[in-house]
Order: structure tokens, then sequence, then C-alpha cells
């Protein structure tokens, strides 16, 4: 480990003027500065090739310290995790000289024949915030946009994954020198200093609660902020749809990494009809895709110990107020906030105003709440936060145009629950209070870089020739000109 990231690691007993957080970053900034022009095409690609080559071969390790970071997990769903960021790095390479280009746009008709564009530039350094639950993915999704437009960066996983933390800083320090790109380890309040840092932008994972600390932090230095945040992203099964379908999609998101997913299916809307044989079919889709839990590196812990006794209370405090609960335990094994597995578990006629139904859940708890009509499921979603995913299972076009126009959320999957995330053409970001900004794609290079417009005036554009001091006739027909869009004199 370097001296300013060894020294990193141990801020929180450093003393203020001895923080190492801000001449890592002037070190940063110096490097970027020095460069005198943005790097080239061949550089940015060639650093995104060698992290994209680096995971690759680091891909079972990285698997292996994050099923130790969460105490069991399948090597499976940590592929996958690996997979986004390995599928963004080879679609940036590949699309990485049309994003760079110069882009061609009109000149105002008053200034023609003038031209204009505008200029992709990288906006200097980038902090990153990851969070916890997929501690590779939060983190290094958006330092592909960062380097792909050119920026150097400083990221901040999660110190409740030190594993996977401390693998990703040997990859990254044997790929970059730290003036380029830099991981910075340490505990929540190395994080508040991190925050605190005047970047050129900083993107943060993690909950709303957190994201407004991140945001005030933020802008004491008048940082631009991404914040990817979460909320209560319904579920709703459509009139008519296949019930089977619809249950096992939405139990195979939700249960996954624990229920610890921001864009999972918070909670299910059934037509009040349906309820009963939905839940019949969670039922069974439970049993089948998990056996047993303890035992089973299929079925993932709660990674955070008062998270284990945070769910038990809500679900308790749903069954005290009359909601059935159903857990699932197939195998009668023992868990509890030791081991932190926490049982699948169903919650149907569940009142609205327990803690269940108004907080984010963020674990293996699905309430099944059932509707009347379609408006009034839509009522219910938008009389809470704009949430960050919304589902709907219809196969009813109207219906889906509906809810498209009627409900505002991060990002929308039809007939699915959460790929729309990892589309690279789909910019995935929140809105309100699930997150400002989005990234992915070439709305990632965008986010990270600053569109500089340029306006090459014309020799021929007289426009502002025939507007100058002293003003008379030709003034006053020039501006009736603009103003009335004819040929016209103002009166003035």
């Amino acid at each position: 480990m370097s001296a300013v990231l060894d020294t990193v690691t141990k801020l929180a007993a450093a003393p203020a003027g001895d923080n190492p957080l801000p001449v890592l970053l002037d070190r940063q900034r110096a490097a970027f500065n020095a460069r005198g022009e943005p790097s080239s095409l061949a550089e940015r690609r060639e650093m995104l090739r060698k992290l994209e080559q680096a995971l690759m071969d680091q891909r079972l390790a990285l698997a292996d310290a994050m099923a130790a970071d969460f105490g069991g997990r399948a090597r499976q769903e940590s592929l996958l995790e690996l997979f986004v960021v390995i599928d963004d790095l080879r679609y940036a390479q590949a699309k990485l000289k049309s994003w760079m280009r110069t882009r061609r746009v009109s000149a105002n008709w008053q200034f023609l024949p003038s031209r204009a564009c505008l200029i992709p530039q990288p906006l200097g350094v980038i902090g990153v915030i990851g969070a916890y639950n997929y501690p590779v993915m939060t983190t290094l999704s958006p330092v592909v946009g960062a380097i792909a437009a050119g920026n150097h960066v400083m990221m901040k996983p999660s110190s409740l994954t030190p594993r996977s933390t401390e693998l990703m800083r040997q990859i990254v320090s044997g790929l970059y020198p730290e003036e380029q790109v830099a991981v910075v380890a340490g505990d929540s309040s190395v994080a508040k200093q991190f925050s605190k840092l005047p970047f050129d932008h900083l993107v943060f994972t993690g909950s709303t609660r957190v994201g407004k600390l991140i945001m005030r932090d933020a802008a004491e230095n008048l940082v631009p902020v991404t914040l990817e945040l979460g909320g209560k992203c319904p579920a709703i099964v459509g009139e008519g749809y296949d019930l089977k379908t619809a249950a096992e999609t939405i139990v195979q998101t939700k249960f996954l990494n624990a229920g610890q997913t921001c864009v999972t299916g918070d909670y299910a809307l059934v037509p009040e009809a349906s309820v009963p044989e939905f839940l019949e079919h969670a039922r069974n889709a439970i049993k089948a895709f998990y056996p047993k839990l303890v035992d089973n590196p299929d079925y993932g812990r709660v990674l955070i110990r008062s998270d284990w006794t945070r769910l038990s209370n809500w679900v308790e405090e749903a069954r005290g107020r009359g909601a059935k609960v159903e857990t699932f335990n197939p195998a009668d094994e023992s868990f509890g906030p030791d081991n932190r597995v926490f049982p699948p578990t169903l919650v149907s006629d569940c009142p609205a105003d327990t803690t269940l139904c108004r907080e984010e859940i963020f674990g293996p708890v699905l309430p099944v709440l059932g509707y009347k009509t379609l408006d009034a499921a839509l009522a219910h979603v938008n009389a809470g936060e704009r949430p960050l995913a919304l589902y709907f299972f219809s196969n009813r076009g109207a219906e889906v145009e509906r809810v498209l126009k009627r409900t505002i959320s991060g990002g929308v999957s039809i007939n699915g629950c959460g790929y729309h995330a990892i589309q690279h053409n789909l910019p995935f970001g929140g809105v309100g209070a699930s997150g400002i900004g989005a990234y992915h794609g070439q709305a990632g290079f965008d986010r990270f870089s600053h569109l500089k417009p340029v306006l090459f005036m014309s020799r021929l554009t007289k426009a502002s020739v025939f507007l100058r001091p002293p003003f008379g006739a030709l003034a006053a027909w020039v501006l009736g000109f603009m103003l009335h869009n004819r040929p016209r004199r103002e009166n003035l």
C-alpha cells in the first residue's frame, strides 16, 4: 500500500492538519492540469481495457472476497455483479470515439451562417462513494464513465466490505498511478471527510438519509453531485397478467442478495381478487429457489447485524397490527442476528401506516397489497416519494401507457424487474427523493463531462453590428424583425 493511502486508512486518528485526503486530491488535480489538454482516445481506451482485463483475471478472487464480506454469497451473484462493470467497460471502449467527437449544433437563424458546436471536455477529478450491497458495481460503474470522459478519479468503497475494498485497491494501484486513479479505504469518518473535498463532481450510492448529508457537505464547495438512492419501488401486477410469471419474477428479484438491492420491488400491488393466487405462486417460488437457507450460498446474508433486528421489529409490528406474516424455513434451520440469515417473508393485509408500508425495506420481506382498480394502485404509488424504479406487469398496451404517463420514477421495467438499470442506452438514476442525475453508457460520459458550447461567428453575421450605438432607424428595423419574425419596424 502506498504511503498516502496507508495514511488515509488511519484518517480517523489523524489530526485535522494531517488529513491526507486533500493532499491526494491536490496531487490528482495537479496531474490533471499538468496535461495541458485532455487525454487522447487511445489513452482512455487503454485505461478501460486494462481495468477490464484485470477484473476478468481477478473475477473469482473478487467473488470470493464478496462472499467473505457477506458471510456467504453465491459466486454466480457476484459474477453477475462483475459482469455489469465488465460489460460497461467493453461498451465504453466500443463507443468512446463517437462520444468524444465534437457535436455540431445549429446556430440561431439570426446568426447564420455562423457555426455552433459542443465540445466534450473532462471535468477534472471525480469522487465516487460506493455502497456495501454491491461493492464492486456501485464503486466501479461510475468510474467507467469518469475514465471514459478523461477524468482522474478518487473512489471510496464501503468500509463494510473490507476484503472487496482491499482487492479493488490492489487492482487499481497495480494499473494506474495514484495521481490518476486511487482507492481510499476507511470508515464512516473517512467517508465524511471524503464528501467534503472540493471535487469537480461527486457520485454517491446509498440511502436517502445519507444522501442528504453528502449533498450538504458537497454544497459547501458547490460540488455538483450524482446521488443514486432508493425508495419504495412498487411492482404492480395488472389485471389478466399471468400471476405465476409475475410472482416468480418479483420473488427472484426481491430475495436476490437478501433483498439488499436498491431497485428491487419493495412491495407488490396485486388486484384484490388475485392476491390469494399470487401468494400461492410466491410461496412455491420461494420454496423452489431456496430449499434451505443457512447452508446455502444461493441465499444471501443481511450484511449489517442491526438491519436483522430492524427487519424483525418491522415484521413483528405488522404482525401485531393484524397483518398475515408467512416466514419460510424449509430445512428447519436456526437463524438470527449472529448468522445474519433473515428468512424469506411474505406479508399480506398489512396496514398502510406500518413501517413496512412506509419505509424502504432493504431486506427479504415482501408485502403484498391488494388494489381495487388500477387508478387506486397508481394513487397509492403517487402518494409516496418518487421511487428509483417502478415495475408493471401487463400485456395491455393501453394500461402500460397509462402507468407510464401517470407515474414518475427513476426508471421502469415492463414485465420484468431490475434489468432496465443495466442497459447501456438507458440512463440509471433516480428522481426526487430517489436520486439526482444518472449514468451508464453515453449518459455517464456526458455526466462526467462539460459539453463546452462554442460559437464561431461568421464575418457575414451582422446582427450585432446593426445593434451598435448610437441607435437609429436601422436598429429599430432589426429589432422589429427579430421580435416579430417578419420585416417590421419596432416603435421605440
